[in-house]
């Protein structure tokens, strides 16, 4: 308990170093929970001081030694009182002459905790938006400039109809707006414990102001003001804990949604496919066996803590449901895991991301080259309509179109040329509606993309207002 030395000889959670950003690991840090709760305890006795029950002398005297934080002594102390909170109010105390024995007074342990929790939750969902802000700036840079790029698009992970590359990144960023604002509701409505005590009805807060002119609400409200966080109306002796459900909630939202992106761009790196490219370091090796090789590592590296992340808003749940009655402690351990985890992999998701977007390569030619094996059969549809448009019968011509692209499939397979715009403007059913030279220009895939470019840019505008 009082060895603080930790190295590679030790096990370290790969968030301790390897995945993460330093800001987001400074926030989950034994550290700054200490300086939280400190603040906490002067702000509580600045409250007390107001109410006549403690001198200006003692508030001033723990502000003086706010900030110096021993762990080493902290972590001595706890090996003796099995208690982390109030091994830092002795070592809190032993720095405070004056002031060290009102520390603390008429307090209970989550009074602290779940206030100094609540702030770091607020930072914490703070970093992340902004990680997130910054996404979606480069992905309304990308959707701007490929909005009219066309490309094939791919239903059941088959070939389909064309889209545009514009349009398929709007598909992402619309989501991403969508736990943008999320996160900005959240940020906004993260509420403290307040100052109630054992079971949140603020009894010894009552019995402490007897006979002053502070009631416990008042008292309350000039702690909050003064640590600028609000305070749930009614709690227990925690908050309620589906805020931390409602937080991990969201954060998965945002793995979910940086999954689809990454696994998109895994498959379409696939050589066969080959469109996007995440970026690949001159020095980068793919495979220990196989130089040749460009795995796409950050987008797999997505998925992978996505997939993790995904799996933590359980907990929240079960710590919510479970906390019975006025409260129960099988919800401390998992709190000190799955909160920072939560974060830590949303922040190295988004870093990555970031990343990703910042070096991403469309390659035109393998877009050009999927678009003319494919294109043809998807513009296949607008030969039908126009057809059909044209007194012919949708049934018959389906089925003419149909039987001509099962064997210009076949005639793919074998190596051989597309023989599909020959065998459709040489049939008769379809040439009596419409002129052999009309079919080729209508088979032309790259003219059937809709109002797809438009639809990006307008929901590009859409974003750089949300997020200015």
């Amino acid at each position: 308990m009082t060895d603080t030395h930790y190295s590679f000889e030790t096990h370290l959670s790969p968030f301790t170093w390897r995945y993460g950003s330093d800001e987001m690991r400074h926030l989950w840090s034994v550290v700054h929970q200490r300086r939280l709760w400190r603040r906490l305890w002067v702000a509580l006795a600045a409250a007390q001081q107001r109410a006549g029950l403690v001198t200006a002398e003692q508030v001033a005297d723990l502000r003086a030694h706010e900030s110096q934080i021993d762990i080493q002594r902290a972590l001595t102390l706890e090996s003796e009182l099995h208690h982390d909170l109030m091994a830092e109010v002795h070592t809190f105390a032993e720095q405070c002459p004056i002031g060290g024995g009102i520390i603390h007074l008429g307090a209970t342990s989550m009074d602290i905790e779940d206030n100094a929790e609540a702030l770091r939750l607020r930072d914490a969902v703070r970093l992340i938006r902004q990680r997130l802000q910054a996404v979606l700036s480069l992905l309304v840079d990308h959707i701007e400039r490929e909005a009219a790029h066309v490309c094939m698009a791919f239903t059941h992970l088959q070939p389909a109809e064309p889209t545009t590359v514009g349009y398929r990144l709007a598909f992402i960023a619309q989501d991403l707006l969508e736990d943008f604002q999320a996160l900005q509701r959240i940020e906004a409505n993260i509420r403290g414990k307040g100052f109630k005590g054992a079971v949140g009805t603020s009894a010894s807060y009552t019995e402490l102001l007897y006979g002053t002119t502070m009631p416990p609400r008042q008292m309350e409200d000039h702690i909050m003001q003064a640590i600028g966080l609000p305070a749930f109306e009614v709690t227990h002796q925690t908050y309620p804990r589906r805020q931390d459900f409602d937080i991990l909630s969201a954060l998965a939202s945002v793995g979910m949604t940086a999954y689809k992106f990454a696994f998109d761009l895994r498959l379409l790196q696939s050589p066969p496919i080959g469109e996007w490219a995440e970026p690949f370091g001159k020095r980068q090796i793919g495979s220990s066996a196989m130089p040749f090789k460009r795995n796409p590592i950050h987008a797999e590296n997505i998925d992978s803590l996505a997939r993790y992340l995904a799996t933590l808003p359980r907990v929240a749940w079960d710590n919510a449901a479970h906390s019975l009655l006025e409260r129960t402690l099988d919800d401390s351990g998992n709190r000190r895991v799955i909160l920072p985890d939560a974060f830590l992999a949303t922040d190295e998701i988004l870093l990555r991301m970031k990343k990703l977007l910042t070096g991403l390569h469309i390659d035109d030619h393998a877009i050009q080259r999927n678009l003319a094996i494919y294109g043809v059969f998807a513009a296949t549809e607008r030969l039908l309509m126009t057809a059909a448009r044209r007194g012919g019968n949708r049934q018959e011509l389906h089925e003419v179109i149909r039987q001509h692209s099962l064997s210009a499939w076949a005639a793919l397979r074998e190596g051989q040329p597309n023989p599909l715009i020959p065998l459709l403007s040489q049939d008769a059913i379809i040439t009596q509606f419409v002129p052999a030279s009309e079919v080729l220009s209508l088979l032309n895939a790259e003219q059937y993309v809709g109002d797809a470019p438009d639809r990006a840019m307008q929901l590009a505008q859409q974003i750089r207002a949300a997020i200015s």
